[in-house]
């Protein structure tokens, strides 16, 4: 019975150490000095549909945390947070440049102001 007990307790040990070393492995791109915030102009939205399409392209890209859109007019400003290690800020406005149009899905209308 006895070493039963001594293989249960080195299994639960292994596990355990190895599930917090593939949490630290996981997290270290998490790190507060990797992800950026700042601020992303677009212009040619001309419809609340808009501000969903191109919030959800964003968001399907890596290392994205939040991107969240602010009042709609010419400029349309995002707020937006990212992990610099797993996507650029150009790939980012290349997500946001690329997507189609609700009305003319074939036409790229969103400029990112620089």
């Amino acid at each position: 019975m006895k070493i039963i007990q001594f293989f249960v307790c080195t299994i639960v040990i292994f596990i355990a150490s190895n599930t917090a070393a593939f949490a630290s492995e996981n997290n270290k791109f998490q790190t507060s000095d990797s992800l950026l915030t700042t601020q992303m102009k677009v212009r040619g939205i001309t419809c609340a549909t808009d501000l969903k399409m191109i919030a959800a392209n964003v968001q399907k890209l890596p290392g994205i945390v939040s991107f969240t859109p602010g009042k709609q007019g010419t400029t349309t400003i995002f707020d937006l947070q990212y992990n610099r290690f797993l996507v650029s800020e150009k790939e980012i406005q290349a997500a946001i440049e690329n997507t189609g149009s609700c009305e003319l899905p074939d036409e790229r209308p969103y400029k990112v102001k620089k």
